[in-house]
C-alpha cells in the first residue's frame, strides 16, 4: 500500500522550536537529573518554560491545551523531544501520561473528563497505569491477572497487588485495570477503575531501583487493599478493560517509538562527531574501515526506523482496532530492537567515554534497554505476529 505524506508548514514550525527548546533549555539540566535524578520540581520547571515557548504537548488535543496534531505529524515532533532524556517530560509527552492523556480523551465521561484529564493535559498533576503485577500475576500474559474487583452498595472495591507502576510516586491517580466486573454475576472480564492515590487503601510498598533515573516517581510496587470507589469512577463499561486498553497500548508503542528514536538519533550524532574528530593511527576514526560499518549501520536503522514509525502512525490513524494492534506490536519490536543496536553501536564507537554520563550516550544506553520489554516483551509480540500469519494461511486453505 502506497502511503503518502508530506509535512504542513505548522509541523516544521513547531519541529524548529522544539529543537531550539531542547537544545538552549532542556539540555543543559540533564546532569542535574542524572545526579539526583527527575522530580517534580524540575518538571514543573520545564513545563512551564514549554508553554512559554509554545511547544507543550504537541500530542494532546487543542481544546486541552496541547499542540493538536495527529499521531503521524506527532512522530516528527515527539522525535525532536526525545533527543534529550529529560525532553519527553519537559513537553508532557512522556510516559506513561501521554498515553493516559489519550485514552482519557477517548474514553472518559464529561465528569471525568473534568477532574482527571484537564489538570493532567496542563501539566498540573501526574498519573499511573497500573496493569503489571509481581509474579503469578499478569505480565506478559495479562489473562493472569490477580488483582480483583467486586460491586458492594455505591460503587466497588479493588483488592491485589501491582508492581513496575511508572511514576505512581506523587501521582495524582491511577488507572487501574482489575479483573472482573462484567457478566451478570461481575466476575468476567476486566475493569479500568480511576483510583484517586489519597485513597486510605492505596500503598505505595516499594520504589525499586531500575536502569533509569529520568521518570519522577519512579516504577513502583503497589498495594491496594480493599480500594472503594464509586460507580462513577469506572472508566468506560464494566467487563470490557482489556478491549479498552487497546485504545491506549496501539498509539503508546509507537509514541515510545518516537521518543526513543529521538534519544538513539542524538546518540549516534555523539559518537559521530567523536569518529570524525578523533585521530588514531594517523586517521579520523571515522575513516577507519570498521566504524565505518557501524556509522552506515547507525544511519541506515535511523532511516528505516523513521520510515517504518510513519508508515504504521498513517495505518494505525486509519485502520481498525485489530490491524493497527499488528501493525503497531511489529514497529515496537523492529524499532525497539533497532534503538538498542544503534545506542549500543555508539557506545563502542565512542570508547570509554561512551560509557560515561559526560556524553549522556552511557546514560541513553541505560534507560533505552527496558523499551525491548515494556509495552509488551520483544518475544511476545513476535509470538503473537507468527500466529497472526499462520491464521491467515489456514483461514485461506479452509476457504
Amino acid at each position: 500500500m502506497a502511503l503518502e505524506f508530506s509535512l504542513p508548514e505548522r509541523v516544521t514550525e513547531w519541529q524548529d522550536r522544539i529543537r531550539d527548546f531542547v537544545e538552549e533549555v532542556v539540555v543543559p539540566r540533564e546532569q542535574e537529573a542524572f545526579a539526583k535524578g527527575a522530580d517534580d520540581d524540575l518538571r514543573r520547571e520545564l513545563q512551564a518554560a514549554a508553554k512559554e515557548a509554545v511547544v507543550f504537548a504537541p500530542q494532546a488535543a487543542a481544546d486541552l491545551g496541547g499542540g493538536g496534531f495527529s499521531l503521524a505529524e506527532s512522530a516528527i515532533l515527539l522525535e525532536e523531544a526525545g533527543s534529550s532524556l529529560l525532553g519527553p517530560l519537559a513537553l508532557n509527552c512522556h510516559a506513561p501520561d501521554e498515553g493516559n492523556i489519550h485514552m482519557l480523551n477517548v474514553i472518559a465521561t464529561p465528569a471525568q473528563r473534568e477532574k482527571y484529564l484537564v489538570p493532567l493535559a496542563h501539566g498540573d498533576v501526574r498519573s499511573c497505569f497500573s496493569m503489571t503485577e509481581p509474579p503469578p500475576g499478569a505480565g506478559s500474559d495479562p489473562s493472569s491477572m490477580r488483582t480483583t474487583v467486586r460491586k458492594v452498595s455505591g460503587g466497588w472495591v479493588i483488592s491485589g497487588e501491582k508492581h513496575l507502576i511508572t511514576g505512581a510516586e506523587g501521582a495524582a491517580f491511577s488507572i487501574v485495570m482489575a479483573k472482573g466486573g462484567g457478566g451478570e454475576d461481575g466476575s468476567k472480564g476486566a475493569t479500568m477503575l480511576l483510583v484517586d492515590t489519597d485513597n486510605p487503601g492505596w500503598e505505595v510498598r516499594g520504589h525499586p531501583r531500575t536502569l533509569d533515573s529520568t521518570m519522577p516517581g519512579g516504577h513502583c510496587k503497589i498495594g491496594l487493599n480493599d480500594v472503594f470507589v464509586t460507580d462513577e469512577t469506572v472508566l468506560g463499561e464494566p467487563g470490557r478493560g482489556f478491549a479498552y486498553a487497546q485504545v491506549r497500548l496501539a498509539p503508546a508503542r509507537l509514541t515510545h517509538c518516537m521518543r526513543w528514536l529521538g534519544a538513539a538519533r542524538r546518540a549516534h550524532l555523539i559518537a559521530l562527531h567523536r569518529a570524525v574528530h578523533r585521530e588514531m593511527w594517523g586517521s579520523s576514526l571515522a575513516d577507519l574501515g570498521m566504524a565505518q560499518a557501524m556509522i552506515a549501520d547507525n544511519e541506515i536503522e535511523l532511516t528505516v526506523c523513521r520510515a517504518l514509525l510513519l508508515q504504521t502512525c498513517l495505518e494505525v490513524e486509519s485502520a481498525e482496532p485489530a490491524a493497527a494492534t499488528e501493525a503497531s506490536s511489529k514497529a515496537k519490536v523492529f524499532i525497539s530492537e533497532a534503538v538498542n543496536r544503534i545506542v549500543d553501536r555508539s557506545v563502542q564507537l565512542a570508547g570509554g567515554m561512551g560509557t560515561t554520563d559526560d556524553l549522556v550516550i552511557g546514560r541513553v544506553y541505560a534507560e533505552i534497554r527496558a523499551f525491548r520489554i515494556y509495552d509488551g516483551a520483544t518475544e511476545v509480540h513476535k509470538m503473537s505476529i507468527a500466529k497472526r500469519a499462520a491464521a491467515r494461511v489456514r483461514d485461506r486453505l479452509d476457504g
